[in-house]
């Protein structure tokens, strides 16, 4: 394609994945975004947890003066707590929302206008107690979108729940798409500040195309990851939901699987949307395999990118 990709889209990286010694809110987090913030590739960096209060005020700071976009991901705080939003218990249903709506403040906090955020791990209770588990996630969902609403000052967090799969690591309840199509338009009817997050990762481990998991959920689609996955080998260090790197022998995701993720995103007006964002925003969900280098795999991530975007 010859038109530059910024008039489409802003494209990003999840700050926790890139560097995952972020992942519990402690570590580097100013010095690793100042790494992102100098690079103009990217407009948008997704962080997570940040434990140290004045890590906020210093990251929104560096976010402003490069014209550095903020969105925030809730997952780590509920993936490192055990948090399940779909719970049965009510006690544990509430915790998991006292979770999330620490990331709501904290997004609030960094001036961020997306939240990306999932049901919990392990969270699908089995066939029989489906309903159930759904039932609570939407009161879970309506209740985080309310809190957002009432945290709100000159705009309204939009939080976007990012597609999992049910069988491979996350086991989550949400979940296969058609499922989530149907959950997404019952919490839509009561909350306009709620969206969906698909990642072309997890299209594998739902077994699923590009077209059955955009396609159903194009109306409420709000926010694209795109990364990798491997399934082919149980005993592989980045099997499952590791999000290795494009390079990643075995590997499910490279250059053809994300042309047709994102032509399929196109034809389905993805990038003609009016979103909270602004430009619809693509974010790379990539992580280093163990003893990898972050800033190799940021420079082959854009590789990649840059030989998609020549084919679409």
């Amino acid at each position: 394609m010859d038109t530059p990709w910024q008039k489409y889209m802003q494209l990003g990286i999840v700050h926790f994945m890139i560097y995952p010694q972020l992942l519990k809110g402690d570590g580097p987090i100013v010095e690793t975004a100042r790494h992102i913030a100098a690079d103009h590739f990217f407009e948008v960096l997704e962080v997570g947890l940040i434990n140290d209060p004045a890590a906020i005020p210093a990251l929104k700071a560096l976010a402003e003066e490069s014209q550095l976009t903020i969105g925030v991901g809730a997952q780590p705080g509920l993936l490192t707590t055990g948090g399940n939003l779909a719970n049965l218990d009510e006690a544990g249903r509430q915790t998991a929302v006292a979770k999330v709506e620490a990331s709501i403040d904290q997004a609030y906090a960094l001036g961020a206008r997306l939240m990306a955020f999932l049901d919990g791990k392990n969270s699908y209770p089995g066939a029989e107690k489906e309903q159930q588990a759904r039932a609570q996630f939407v009161k879970s969902v309506r209740e985080l979108c309310a809190y957002a609403k009432a945290k709100a000052t000159d705009y309204t967090l939009t939080l976007s729940l990012e597609i999992f799969d049910r069988a491979i690591e996350k086991r989550s309840l949400l979940g296969p798409t058609p499922f989530v199509a149907e959950v997404a338009a019952e919490i839509c009817s009561t909350c306009d500040n709620f969206g969906l997050t698909v990642d072309l990762s997890h299209i594998p481990q739902l077994g699923e195309t590009p077209r059955q998991a955009l396609e159903p959920v194009k109306d409420y689609l709000v926010h694209l990851h795109v990364g990798n996955c491997l399934l082919s080998d149980t005993s592989h260090p980045a099997y499952g939901d590791y999000h290795p790197p494009f390079c990643c022998a075995g590997g499910c995701n490279g250059v053809d699987e994300l042309v047709d993720f994102m032509r399929v995103a196109f034809e389905i007006g993805y990038f003609d949307k009016t979103l909270p964002t602004g430009r619809p925003v693509v974010t790379f969900e990539v992580k280093p395999l163990p003893g990898g280098d972050p800033e190799a795999v940021i420079g082959g991530t854009k590789r990649v990118w840059e030989l998609a975007w020549a084919r679409l």
